[in-house]
């Protein structure tokens, strides 16, 4: 029964990290970098860039 406790923590905690490094990445304006790049491969999966 331990091991499940342990496992749901460490769950818990790699999804507030992620959750945490989002945020950061908000307010450093990486949305609109990302967004650029995916706009770009999208285009060249199309075939259009």
């Amino acid at each position: 029964m331990a091991k499940i406790r342990e496992s749901r923590w460490i769950g818990i905690v790699i999804a507030m990290l992620g959750i945490l490094m989002m945020g950061y990445g908000i307010c450093r304006g990486e949305v609109d970098v990302v967004l650029a790049k995916a706009v770009r491969i999208c285009l060249e999966c199309i075939g259009i860039g």
